[in-house]
């Protein structure tokens, strides 16, 4: 090989190598995209929220139901149905309280899952779009699903792909139905269960004991109101999801098996830090020893708990230096001089400021993440659903304590709120979580843009679906091949019982 041919050669490859890389998927251009969004929660619309905007700054249209109004902007249009819909805001503490156990769950669940259905498919835009024979105006829906997927009907009448959006972060009782596959409970805890992970025999026997009950309660209510109230949507088979976004981190979630169609975009509703208001920014930046940020998000009316637990925080918070931003509804009696209280805070902004020093919550998803995020520790009081596991989560990760609110005394309170502050376990802990949930290939809003696309590129990415969604509940469990085994093992022992039998009979003789 001469030496003009190898500089020619060297200079090929780098020229090659020089080119920047194009990307090997297609544009598919701005699609119409009709959004579904039924819960009147705030948490659940900041996921929502999330993942429709980052579609209508990618260039796509969304038109979308919802309970919860922003105003519309450009490729963007709302349908306020929040006139019809259940307000899920400032709750009683007792009334939270009486919805504990799982059969009270499964039962509101499956209930107010229909009644929001309904809602939206007799609103007269989407029956003038569901009764369209037009040429078809939309190329997906996304639809807000929290464990029954009647929402999928629009899908289903409109003949386009349906992608879901989990609010919670797991729906263990349905996710046969949506993903095909079952949680092992040996090493997932169902979305009920009070800790992160099943570590002993107990938790794994409860796990398991709660996970068959909770989805027996959920599919048994759910058919009593199919018989009992039956409704345009259960007439048709459901469209199963082209893609499931759920709203999960393997940081604030354990590991565990997930198909191609599971997105994980936890976090997706973080937004940039903005200015804390001057009066609350002062009372932080005077704080020598550090703030503790207190909340129990919008669901719980923080002034309706107990009396005692009130008194509680109160003569806990005036024994430590520390001051508190303290989220209360009304005017506090006896309020300690270290303590700020506010209708509102702007919580995103004070979790980021760095004289934090921790985050006292009820271990709403959506505080969780902020919280992470923003590597301060928690002091946990979890009430219901989601809000144990996550905590417990939290507690996995070093950076937590989980105690329980209505057996909290000022002696307990004040060791675990001294611990957290004085142990600096809880804060490098919270560090290394925070670093390894920012470490991304790519950011929730991202995710959503390229795997929404490759859904409608790909005529609704059926490839992606488990083929365990073909199979009954007996061929997925393998009832029928272990009934095979078995039928087998019987007939092979029952020839050998009559062959020895014969033999036995023969050498008596």
């Amino acid at each position: 090989m001469t030496s003009r041919f190898r500089v020619v050669l060297i200079a090929f490859y780098v020229c090659q190598a020089l080119q920047p890389q194009r990307n090997q998927w297609k544009s598919v251009g701005a699609a119409n995209i009709l959004a579904v969004h039924t819960i009147h929660s705030n948490s659940h619309w900041n996921l929502m929220r999330g993942v429709l905007r980052a579609l209508t700054d990618r260039g796509h249209t969304v038109t979308v139901f919802t309970p919860i109004v922003d105003g519309d902007r450009d490729g963007y249009t709302e349908v306020d149905i929040s006139g019809d819909s259940e307000v899920r805001v400032g709750l009683n503490a007792s009334q939270v309280t009486s919805c504990q156990s799982t059969q009270t769950i499964m039962t509101h669940i499956a209930s107010s899952s229909r009644i929001n259905c309904d809602i939206i498919f007799d609103h007269p835009r989407m029956r003038e779009i569901l009764d369209d024979h037009q040429p078809r105006i939309f190329d997906a829906v996304v639809a807000e699903v929290l464990e029954l997927d009647c929402v999928s009907y629009a899908a289903t009448v409109l003949r386009v792909p349906s992608i879901y959006v989990v609010p919670p972060p797991i729906v263990t009782y349905t996710e046969r139905s949506f993903f095909g596959h079952v949680p092992n409970p040996a090493t997932v805890s169902n979305l009920l269960f009070w800790r992160g992970v099943p570590k002993t025999f107990v938790d794994r026997f409860s796990n398991t004991l709660q996970t068959v009950c909770g989805s027996w309660l959920l599919w048994s209510e759910e058919q009593r109101l199919r018989k009992s109230d039956p409704r345009p949507f259960d007439a048709v088979e459901p469209t199963r999801p082209s893609l499931i976004f759920t709203n999960t981190h393997f940081i604030t979630e354990p590991s565990r098996p997930l198909p191609p169609d599971v997105v994980q975009i936890g976090g997706i509703h973080l937004t940039p830090p903005g200015s804390i208001p001057k009066d609350i920014l002062e009372f932080i930046d005077d704080a020598p020893h550090g703030v503790i940020y207190f909340t129990f998000g919008s669901l719980v009316s923080m002034s309706s708990l107990p009396e005692k637990v009130l008194i509680a925080f109160r003569e806990s918070f005036s024994q430590i230096p520390q001051k508190v931003l303290w989220k209360y509804e009304g005017d506090m009696k006896d309020k300690p001089k270290n303590v700020m209280t506010r209708k509102w805070f702007p919580q995103r902004d004070i979790l980021l400021h760095p004289n934090v020093k921790m985050f006292i919550s009820h271990g709403g998803i959506s505080g969780v993440y902020e919280t992470v995020d923003a590597g301060v520790p928690v002091l946990g009081f979890p009430f219901f659903y989601d809000q144990p596991r996550n905590i417990g989560n939290l507690v996995d990760a070093g950076m937590a304590i989980s105690m329980d609110l209505y057996s909290v005394t000022k002696d307990m309170l004040l060791d675990a709120i001294l611990q957290i502050i004085n142990d600096e376990k809880y804060r490098k802990n919270a560090k290394i979580a925070s670093e390894r949930f920012k470490d991304r290939p790519m950011s929730p809003a991202d995710s959503v843009v390229y795997w929404t696309e490759y859904v409608l590129r790909h005529n609704g990415a059926p490839h992606l679906k488990s083929y365990a969604l073909n199979l009954t509940w007996y061929q997925y469990f393998l009832v029928d091949v272990i009934s095979t085994i078995f039928f087998i093992a019987f007939i092979v022992l029952l020839i050998i019982y009559y062959c020895l039998k014969i033999i036995y009979k023969y050498k008596s003789k």
